[in-house]
């Protein structure tokens, strides 16, 4: 297959570049040129936020099907389908789980109830960017040709965001760390390179329409997540469980302060309860965490261990002095450490 990629660059982009090079297919990349794309791949540049004269680069060729991970402005989702419509087979955009009305019940599967959203809109909230996405590729391409891939928490190789590197980075220091609780504590995420196979399988298939893509409920656990971190790493770490009532009393930030970890309640079962039943029905494979973890620790090693971060997204992490604080004065539930 011949497939166009918008970005292919970095993080999810560049895994579905490696899976389809992986394939055999014939790859081009159109990305701004601030970073090298993998080797193999025809390369055109241009930049998409100036309008459709930034697209100029695009204007001719011919190809099988394209994949957008773009999450900024709809309109530029918009300019590009439009462009690309009569030239191009079928649409694959990486968006989000987010695009669901707040708050997400718990199991909600892609018939759930829609944020607003424009193709036309400029610069808006996330969720607001992802569903005028969808709208906008669905305009140029129609549904039988629109595939809208629905990711909730993605980690692996290349993560630009932080939340895995934070914690692989935490753990080889060593030491007493808190980890927030509980350890059984169930968690859904999705392996870059697990979204990017599902995705070029779906594309040959010929799929189209939404499709909620994590791993199936269960897959794995925070305490599995951190004994991997902690074996992948070989350091000399304890891992403190802290409840997350003890936890959110003291202030502490999920999600941000603790990258992956949301306690029970309304904020866990939006991001990790969704119904992935269609996308397991339609081939969805999820490696162990395991391999997620110990591909990523080797992938921060070969770059001297500090992870790139996307401009546009704030820094993860809890602070030492944040950590050592809590973990002074923690005492575990009955008082017993």
């Amino acid at each position: 297959m011949k497939l166009l990629i918008l970005g292919g660059t970095e993080f999810v982009g560049r895994a579905v570049v490696e899976a389809a090079l992986g394939r055999g297919w014939e790859v081009t990349v159109f990305h701004r040129g601030r970073h090298a794309p993998p080797a193999g791949v025809r390369s055109l540049h241009g930049d998409r936020t100036t309008g459709p004269e930034g697209l100029s680069a695009l204007a001719t060729g011919s190809w099988d099907a394209v994949v957008d991970t773009w999450s900024g402005a709809p309109s530029a989702v918009r300019d590009a389908a439009r462009l690309l419509a009569d030239r191009v087979g079928r649409y694959a955009y990486v968006s989000s789980r987010s695009v669901y009305s707040w708050p997400p019940a718990a199991g909600l599967a892609e018939d759930g109830p829609l944020v607003e959203g424009s193709p036309d809109a400029g610069d808006v909230p996330y969720a607001e960017s992802k569903m005028g996405g969808e709208l906008a590729a669905t305009a140029a391409f129609g549904a039988e040709r629109t595939l809208h891939v629905r990711a909730g928490l993605i980690i692996g190789p290349y993560e630009n965001i932080g939340r895995l590197p934070w914690w692989l980075g935490r753990v080889a220091r060593g030491g007493t760390v808190l980890a927030p609780g509980p350890r059984s504590l169930p968690l859904q995420y999705v392996d870059a390179r697990d979204l990017a196979e599902w995705t070029l399988d779906a594309v040959a298939a010929g799929l189209s329409g939404p499709y909620n893509l994590v791993s199936p409920p269960g897959h794995t656990t925070m305490g599995e997540l951190l004994d991997a971190c902690a074996r992948v790493t070989g350091a000399d770490v304890e891992l403190r469980w802290a409840e997350p009532e003890a936890v959110l009393a003291a202030g502490l930030e999920p999600w941000s302060e603790l990258p992956v970890w949301l306690p029970p309640g309304e904020m866990y079962d939006a991001m990790h309860t969704a119904d992935v039943s269609r996308a397991v029905a339609a081939g969805l494979r999820c490696r162990p965490v395991e391999e997620t973890v110990a591909d990523t620790w080797a992938w921060l090693e070969s770059i001297g261990g500090v992870a790139p971060r996307r401009p546009d997204r704030p820094e993860v992490g809890l602070s030492p002095e944040r950590e050592a604080d809590f973990l002074a004065k923690y005492e575990p539930a009955g008082g017993d450490r």
